[in-house]
């Protein structure tokens, strides 16, 4: 098994780690002595030492002697107050939290300290060099590769947001702490600062009190961008170029980004009535005024650092016009009004071009590669404007005095607009609020430089003040937009198009060039160009996802009204007559005075917002459930008449283009027709056509993890999702069209999880071919992506590991015969997975008992609902749950279930047929099947049977229930011996001994954790309505969450 099965247990250094963890474990001791007293850090010792005993005996073989004293910490859990329960919970949570910080700090030490890092840039370009592979090959592969990564809102990220930046201030100061320069004095300070985060992280409340909205998802995910990967685009970027000089004498071009970011979030309405048309077009508004802020600050540091005055004549020319312009326009303004002017219009009129900024830009005074430098300690979060009628955002009072903006505060009107009658109450506070901005404003005056006192007149500067300028109106012009205010601006003087923002820059970095300055145009400047050519102007396009019976309640409506019939009640091939027919005319089908009931006028809605926002704004428009071509037409029928009717209501096209329609094939059986349905729909020459002319030839067909695992058990899913892609790509081949697979991987195993790097390699032969996009999903992508280095590190697996499946694909089976063990195997354990989950009469009560599954949705982590149905009943069973509480529950109970489920069957079924053999040389030689049994040997080795039994011997209340659990159990062993048998590895996770150590490591402290739960869990079945009893199992809901490192 390779050192990255576990993506937590890469590049840990177990002396460091573990002395920081004695650091961050004396210094929580600290603040419990001070905030609790000796009497509870004494009881905390003796639970962690009663927790631990049993461990080493079990390692030394007293097995009776072990079992005795887990009774004794037993009975003492049970007799523990609710008080000292709670703070027992919130204590071993924060230590696992800190362990947790420690690991991922030395995840970046190690990748700092390592000359040659395993699957860098460096490494595999040099190994495809020294393969054989010709330089300009790599050179145009990598220049052409197309991967994106979007992030998701699933409800999978446990911890608060609050936390979540207290976690990352205490990893900076571990970072700071590892300086060999630092003195006496430096360290007791750093320690100092480290006890007052641990004190704060104390005295915060773990727990969200209030389901988060849509559009709160959304900040934080917007909020990832600005604290990390804003950051990192530009180091991981100057890699990928370094690499590519240095083994291809060539670097990558300056507006060539191999990696961009999508995102979910206020765009996935599959199953969550939170999400709204509304919300989705004000969560992309929102993007777009993050991104522009975000230049506006990086402008500031770049006029602040071209401070010179040669130039080309090119550029100079631009300058000279710009300085002519305004010149023109100060004319006419003093023609036009010769009064003097008080008002905000005068005053707050342009910044100053030629001078210097009023106050240094933040960061101007450090070098340029310090901004993509996770050692920063401050986090500025961005306020971001918003429409007050929207539940969960609030409009800031004023806008942050690092944007150095003159404009108003987002969301207000200006004060003229109020001229024409008695001003309220409210409109008197404005002007009030905008006579303090002019007073501001004159007393900035005071902090510029005089003209007579100015430098003489630098072109850089002019022309990005131009561009600041231009900038600063584009974020008015968004904010009036938020507030659905009146925005009639002239388009020359805003930013809509990443294009019209990168002319400039291109620019001025062409002129340093020619003039010998390329040291320069590659600094600040480059890194600026790199970010636009990453982020556009939304920083991440958002899809939109629903579900496919959602557009056929839509379809059933317009043809009803229209009295053509039941649109549900025609077979596919009368749908695809009548779809193919109306995307063929040129009229809207959809009459405008249309009465439908709310969830059809929603769907309808949506399409409206997707064309006046268009692919400028969008991504991909994600069909949910998809099983038949008709589903997709039936979304490129709608979005069509949508296009339409709002194309003559503007009297212009809409802007962009067309959204990508992506059929997301997601049970057993919808992955089997896969092929069969693209073949359809790639068949249909108007459709085919379209692909050709809108989307480059370029098909997108997105495949599910979570629910396929759910459906038949995760080896199952694993075959049948390697099958539907090898049958999708032979069927765009055929036609001659591009695929590109997009993966909705969740986070833990059981939903498709794993390492980036052996996700990808394990993918079919012609799958990936330069092109993938992946979501990331909940605390995945705090974990990869919340610090810049970390980020830097996951972007370089994603490049390497897409090039490499690309120029060197993983080999298919070298015997045909392994294809028909594989069905044997897969055959085997879907029926027994299914005749547990689904056929058992007993399994849904007993799921319900030995798990907190009914308890999960207290936590308040996400806007969707946990269940598709209002209960999970026996009739209903586990399909009416979401795959994310179903992985959630097992893993909680230590279980996780629904990664090896059936797996020891079907393996043991092999093998009895006599195919240990063919087993072994599949596991050696094929790397699809050895990355299924690696990830499966993780998981094992991180489930613990006699935890399990312990929730059962507590909360499962019938004997044959306990039964059940015991059988599980037994499967759970064979599942171990199974894989052991083909691996041949002697124990579980034996060539992981990091990943063995890091979960040894964690036990004293997650052991108590689950025992806890199970008494709280006891206590809260019979008093249901004690919401202390419930504040402590959550608490201990997220410790575990914390220990397992996984959660759904």
């Amino acid at each position: 098994m390779p050192d990255t099965t576990d993506d937590v247990a890469e590049g840990i250094s177990f002396q460091a780690f573990e002395d920081d963890c004695r650091l961050l474990g004396s210094l929580l001791h600290e603040v419990l002595l001070r905030e609790l007293g000796p009497g509870f850090v004494k009881l905390f010792e003796r639970i962690r030492i009663l927790a631990q005993v049993p461990m080493t005996m079990r390692g030394a073989g007293m097995e009776d002697t072990a079992a005795v004293v887990e009774r004794q910490l037993e009975a003492e859990l049970s007799a523990m107050s609710l008080e000292d329960s709670l703070s027992l919970a919130r204590a071993f949570a924060h230590h696992l939290n800190l362990m947790g910080i420690a690991e991922r700090h030395h995840r970046v030490r190690k990748s700092r300290s390592e000359v040659h890092l395993s699957k860098s840039c460096h490494d595999i370009f040099d190994k495809l060099i020294q393969g054989g592979v010709p330089p300009e090959q790599l050179y145009d592969t990598v220049c052409k590769q197309g991967v994106e990564i979007v992030l998701t809102a699933h409800p999978t990220q446990i911890n608060r947001r609050t936390l979540q930046y207290k976690h990352l201030r205490i990893a900076h100061l571990l970072e700071f702490n590892g300086r060999r320069d630092l003195n006496y004095e430096d360290r007791e300070m750093l320690i100092e600062d480290l006890v007052r985060e641990i004190t704060a992280l104390w005295q915060t409340d773990e727990l969200r009190r209030h389901k988060p909205t849509p559009v709160d998802e959304a900040r934080a995910g917007l909020h990832i961008v600005e604290q990390s990967l804003w950051k990192s685009i530009p180091r991981y970027l100057r890699r990928v170029s370094n690499a590519l000089k240095k083994h291809t004498g060539k670097p990558l071009p300056l507006t060539c980004t191999p990696i961009k970011f999508g995102s979910w979030m206020g765009g996935d309405r599959d199953g969550n009535p939170n999400v709204t048309s509304k919300v989705t077009r004000d969560v992309s508004l929102m993007a777009r005024w993050m991104a522009i802020d975000l230049y506006i600050r990086q402008l500031d540091s770049l006029s602040f650092e071209l401070s010179i005055k040669k130039c080309s004549d090119k550029l100079a020319t631009l300058a000279n016009e710009i300085l002519l312009k305004d010149s023109e326009s100060t004319s006419e303004e003093k023609k036009a009004n010769p009064w003097t002017k008080t008002g905000p219009e005068n005053n707050l009129k342009r910044p100053p071009r030629m001078g210097m900024p009023a106050q240094l830009p933040s960061g101007a005074d450090l070098p340029s590669l310090t901004e993509c430098s996770d050692s920063e300690s401050q986090f500025r979060i961005v306020k971001l404007p918003c429409n007050p009628k929207h539940q969960g955002i609030q409009i800031p009072t004023e806008r942050s005095e690092e944007s150095h903006s003159p404009v108003q505060s987002p969301g207000r009107r200006p004060a003229s607009s109020h001229m024409s009658r008695t001003p309220s109450g409210s409109q008197l506070r404005k002007m009030l609020f905008t006579e303090s901005k002019i007073g501001r404003s004159s007393f900035r005056k005071l902090l510029e430089p005089s003209l007579s006192d100015k430098p003489g007149i630098t072109p850089y500067r002019i022309v990005l003040g131009n561009v600041k300028e231009k900038m600063m109106k584009t974020r008015r012009r968004l904010e009036h937009l938020l507030e659905d205010l009146p925005c009639d601006s002239d388009p020359a003087e805003y930013y809509e198009t990443p294009d019209q923002l990168l002319e400039p820059l291109l620019l001025c970095y062409d002129s340093l060039q020619s003039c010998g300055s390329s040291i320069l145009a590659d600094g600040r400047l480059a890194d600026l160009i790199r970010r636009v050519a990453t982020f556009g102007m939304v920083l991440m396009k958002l899809d939109v996802r629903q579900e496919s019976g959602r557009h056929t309640e839509a379809l059933d409506a317009i043809t009803s009204y229209l009295d053509l019939g039941v649109y549900s009640e025609w077979d596919e091939e009368k749908k695809l007559d009548f779809l193919t027919r109306e995307l063929k005319g040129k009229r809207p089908l959809v009459p405008p005075y249309i009465e439908v009931n709310a969830d059809v006028k929603e769907v309808l809605d949506t399409f409206r917002v997707a064309a006046e926002l268009g692919s400028d704004s969008l991504g991909a428009y994600v069909i949910s459930m998809a099983s038949n071509a008709s589903d997709v037409l039936a979304v490129e029928l709608l979005q069509k008449d949508a296009r339409l009717t709002v194309s003559g209501d503007l009297g212009r096209e809409c802007p962009g283009g067309t959204l990508r329609v992506v059929p997301l094939f997601e049970t057993v059986k919808d992955l089997r027709e896969a092929g069969s349905a693209i073949r359809k729909l790639l068949a249909i020459d108007w459709y085919r056509e379209h692909i050709i002319k809108n989307h480059n030839g370029h098909q997108e067909v997105m495949v599910g993890y979570s629910d396929s695992g759910k459906d038949a058990g995760r080896f199952t899913a694993a075959w049948e999702l390697y099958k539907a892609q090898e049958d999708v790509v032979a069927a765009c081949n055929e036609h001659g069209i591009k695929v590109t697979l997009f993966h909705g991987r969740g986070g833990s195993i059981g939903r498709g999880g794993g390492p980036t790097y052996l996700a990808i390699q394990s993918q079919p032969p012609g799958s990936v071919m330069g092109t993938l996009r992946s979501t990331e999903q909940g605390e995945m992508v705090q974990a990869k992506f919340g610090l810049p280095q970390t980020a830097v590190r996951q972007l370089e697996i994603y490049t390497t590991a897409v090039l490499l499946a690309t120029l060197r694909p993983p080999q298919p089976p070298r015997d045909p015969n392994w294809r028909h063990v594989m069905e044997e195997i897969s055959r085997a354990s879907c029926a027994h997975y299914r005749r547990t989950v689904y056929e058992d009469p007993a399994f849904v009560t007993y799921f319900q008992e030995a798990t907190p599954q009914a308890e999960l949705g207290y936590l308040n982590i996400g806007s969707r609902p946990a269940k598709r149905k209002a209960a999970i009943t026996a009739a209903g069973g586990i399909a009416s749950l979401r795959a994310i509480p179903w992985v959630f529950a097992w893993t909680q109970t230590r279980l996780a279930l629904p990664a090896w489920l059936g797996v020891g069957t079907g393996l043991q079924d092999a093998r009895d047929k006599g195919r240990t053999e063919d087993l072994r040389a599949m596991y050696e030689e094929w790397p699809f099947f050895q990355s299924t049994l690696d990830l499966i040997e993780m998981v094992v080795a991180k489930a613990d049977a006699p935890m399990a039994k312990h929730y059962d011997d507590v909360l499962v209340l019938s004997p044959e229930r306990r039964a059940l659990g015991e059988e599980l159990r037994r499967e759970l062993a064979r599942a171990g011996s199974c894989v052991l048998a083909v691996s041949g590895h002697t124990k579980l996770s034996a060539n992981n001994r990091s990943l063995r150590r890091l979960i040894e490591s964690r036990l004293p402290y997650l052991n108590p954790m689950n025992m806890l739960q199970v008494e709280v869990l006891r206590r809260l079945r019979r008093d249901d309505d004690n919401h202390k009893l419930r504040d402590v199992l959550l608490i201990t809901i997220n410790g575990i969450a914390a220990g397992m490192r996984n959660t759904g």
